[in-house]
């Protein structure tokens, strides 16, 4: 048998025979890990620990602390409740994974006659933990896209049987646990004995399939009933039943048949009545609100949302004035610092907020306020401002990341503020069982944002992105509940859009770059997709502010 040397967490040398598997090796380090492990990688790229060895090489083994070895595990959870499902409650039940809610997967279960309550639940969850005790194997097999679309629907899948027509690949991965078998996007563990964390509790009309975090990989998530984000994803199942685009093979079928442009209208139409919906509460109110405040994270379409909120404010006889927050940044000298010791742009203490505040209780009282003006070259505000008073029927409009903080306003009484949360709340899935990570939604967007009007490369925002994810769970997701609605900016419509804009940026990452990593994660994925162009979208969409074109300033 060959022998090739593999080099183990940069340090440890040893020779091993050609084809032994990752997780052989990964066996032999698992006291040197808190929590267990789910991937390697070589270089810039993933292995599956049931992939075998077939070249000396460096490796790096990733456990549940890791971003991507989460992303495992939270995969195969679902894997092994599926089948406990359907092995309770015959093959052709349904299952659906829908989303995200705080690091939670909330599921529906379709059939006849069948409620879902805790009764149901616990017979779910001790099949599961029985699986996990028996450590039953988690058994890949590549076939042919053909025998693969025929499994699929023989095992009850027909949306998978679907998306699976349209690969161009001959052949794809199917993974097998005793006589259950199941289609999933990404990487699995060879044995279920290492699914130790998760439960399930019921939630709006299915279950939360609770998980934990990289942060705490041995705890589960919480799960309050945040109501406002909650309503906006089961809106969002409404509005996916009245466009028929539910997953990936939906959408590819409209394109395919030629419907794509009826689909991104009713989209656009929804998008502007919801708009519309909140204008007609701030006018509702507009005896006592004098401030609205967006904030929302990174790639949300705040900006156009806003543009399009003053146009709806207009129609309902409100005259929008517009404060840009980044006005109020304090000197440069004076900006606090971060754990790195890094200018922290993005904290709420960057900003002068007793002046902020004076300006605004000025301004709602009916005095003239000067607002400033900040010098990004010099790094101090100018002393030169525009002054300002609030006419008949004129309301501020402030967007900003720190919008839902209450420290931003705290001299603000609540009764004059009016607070919306934008986020792209993905409303598409692959399929039943692979839901779409609006996190990746959101890079998405901002990749081609970002090369099309900020001359960076898809290179820089993948790297600067971890950095961005850790502001906004600093800085806004801990704050998205104080909002009074919230606008889920997401359309069913846009990966296909924004596939062939992103796709040639990413091509340029190569294997020798650590952003290969997530660049290959998101063109296999965007593989799902057939591409449409931008013909049909309207030049007020939001998607416009991503891929040009758009009738506002963004």
């Amino acid at each position: 048998m060959e022998k090739i040397f593999i080099t183990v967490n940069g340090s440890d040398r040893q020779e091993i025979e050609k084809g032994t598997t990752f997780y052989d090796v990964a066996k032999k380090y698992k006291s040197n890990f808190k929590y267990d492990i789910m991937l390697a990688q070589s270089g810039n790229t993933l292995y599956e620990l049931s992939s075998p060895i077939k070249r000396s090489m460096d490796i790096k083994f990733l456990d549940m602390s890791n971003y991507e070895g989460m992303r495992v595990y939270t995969r195969c959870v679902s894997y092994i409740m599926v089948k406990a499902i359907k092995e309770i409650y015959g093959i052709e039940t349904k299952v659906f994974i829908e989303h995200s809610i705080n690091g939670n997967l909330y599921c529906e279960i379709k059939k006849d006659g069948l409620a879902v309550d805790e009764a149901c639940l616990e017979l779910i969850r001790e099949r599961m933990r029985d699986i996990v005790e028996k450590n039953l194997p988690i058994e890949k097999m590549t076939i042919s896209v053909d025998d693969a679309i025929e499994l699929a629907a023989k095992c009850g899948l027909e949306d998978k049987s679907r998306l699976l027509s349209y690969r161009r690949m001959s052949y794809v991965n199917i993974y097998k646990m005793e006589n259950f078998y199941d289609y999933y996007y990404g990487y699995m563990v060879p044995s279920a004995g290492c699914l130790k964390y998760f439960d399930l509790s019921l939630y709006e009309s299915g279950f939360l399939l609770r998980l934990p975090s990289t942060k705490h990989p041995d705890k589960l998530n919480g799960y309050e009933n945040f109501e406002k984000i909650s309503s906006v994803f089961m809106e969002q199942l409404k509005w996916c039943v009245l466009l028929g685009v539910k997953n990936i093979a939906d959408l590819n079928d409209v394109i395919a048949n030629g419907n794509f442009a009826d689909i991104v209208r009713i989209n656009e139409a929804l998008h502007e009545k919801k708009i519309a919906h909140i204008a007609d509460e701030i006018a509702k109110r507009a005896d006592k609100v004098k401030l609205v405040l967006i904030a929302g994270p990174s790639s949300s379409g705040k900006t156009t949302f806003a543009q399009r909120l003053c146009v709806q404010l207009r129609v309902n006889g409100l005259k929008p004035c517009t404060i840009g927050m980044d006005d109020y940044f304090i000197d440069r000298d004076k900006t606090p610092v971060d754990e790195d010791g890094k200018p922290d742009f993005e904290s709420v203490d960057a900003l002068d907020l007793e002046k902020f505040n004076d300006d605004l209780n000025k301004l709602i009282s009916g005095e003239e306020a000067v607002i400033p003006s900040y010098d990004f070259i010099s790094g101090k505000r100018s002393p030169v401002g525009r002054k300002l008073r609030l006419r008949k029927n004129e309301i501020i409009v402030v967007e900003g990341i720190h919008g839902l903080n209450s420290e931003l306003t705290k001299s603000i009484p609540d009764e004059n503020k009016f607070r919306i949360f934008v986020s792209p709340m993905t409303q598409l899935n692959v399929d039943a069982h692979n839901y779409i990570s609006t996190s990746d939604s959101r890079l998405i967007r901002r990749i081609v944002r970002d090369y099309q009007f900020r001359g960076n490369s898809a290179v820089q925002t993948i790297d600067a992105w971890p950095s961005v994810r850790r502001g906004e769970e600093k800085n806004i997701f801990p704050y998205q509940h104080n909002a009074d609605v919230v606008f889920n900016s997401a359309t069913v419509y846009e990966l296909s859009v924004l596939k062939p804009f992103v796709e040639p940026l990413l091509y340029k990452i190569d294997k020798t770059m650590p952003e290969y990593i997530t660049a290959n994660r998101i063109i296999k994925f965007l593989d799902y997709f057939l591409s449409a162009g931008t013909e049909a979208i309207p030049d007020n969409s939001l998607i416009k502010e991503f891929v040009g074109g758009s009738v506002f300033k963004v």
